[in-house]
């Protein structure tokens, strides 16, 4: 189909340019013409608040007055999320994050051909990282070769010297056990008394005969 001088194709391109201006989130393009009977292209996309989704609107209206392209239709209802733009050729579906949620209009179409917003915006592709894997390589067991034992030479260890450590502990003489003496008989005076001296009586003095003189003749 074409709408005036532009190509369903040409109109998504003008379309989703508009749109993402706008700041649109999530903007999806299917390609329906081999399964739909009533457009070519479905644009859908998502406005943060009602006032954005009016926005988004109001920005087709005016990035379509230029071309030969118009509405035929506009489907909206106050704070219902979801504002439908008829182009004939496209068809836009404007929703809110909720109503997209709820709606999900992508499932129903799942088995339309997705096209990439870059690609219809002349943008290049971004190219996902591919990250190889590599294969872990076969180890090939290593053939153990006899090793020849060496003789070690043994080397005669060196005798350290001792160091003196001085006693600084005292060795206590040991006691020899005295053994306790036997007790005595009770007969025996005790040691510490201590026994009164005898009085020694002094020897009479033996009076000596006198001597008789002789009388001299």
């Amino acid at each position: 189909m074409t709408s005036g001088k532009l190509s369903s194709y040409e109109l998504t391109q003008l379309c989703c340019k508009a749109l993402v201006e706008k700041k649109a989130e999530n903007v999806r393009i299917l390609k329906v013409a081999d399964r739909s009977s009533v457009t070519d292209y479905m644009i859908i996309a998502t406005g943060t608040s009602e006032p954005h989704l009016r926005a988004l609107r109001v920005e087709l209206h005016r990035a379509l007055a230029d071309s030969p392209a118009r509405v035929i239709g506009v489907d909206t209802s106050s704070e219902s999320g979801w504002t439908v733009v008829d182009l004939f050729d496209v068809m836009i579906h404007l929703f809110s994050a909720e109503a997209r949620n709820r709606y999900k209009l992508e499932n129903l179409w799942r088995e339309a051909e997705a096209v990439s917003l870059n690609k219809v915006l002349g943008l290049p592709e971004k190219k996902e990282e591919v990250v190889a894997v590599k294969k872990p390589a076969k180890a090939k067991p290593a053939k153990a070769k006899p090793a020849k034992a060496k003789p070690a030479k043994a080397k005669p260890a060196k005798a350290k010297p001792v160091k003196k450590v001085a006693a600084k502990t005292k060795v206590a003489p040991k006691k020899k056990a005295v053994s306790k003496p036997k007790k005595k008989a009770k007969v025996a005076v005790k040691a510490k008394t201590k026994s009164k001296p005898k009085k020694v009586t002094k020897p009479k003095t033996v009076k000596k005969p006198k001597a008789k003189l002789k009388k001299k003749r």
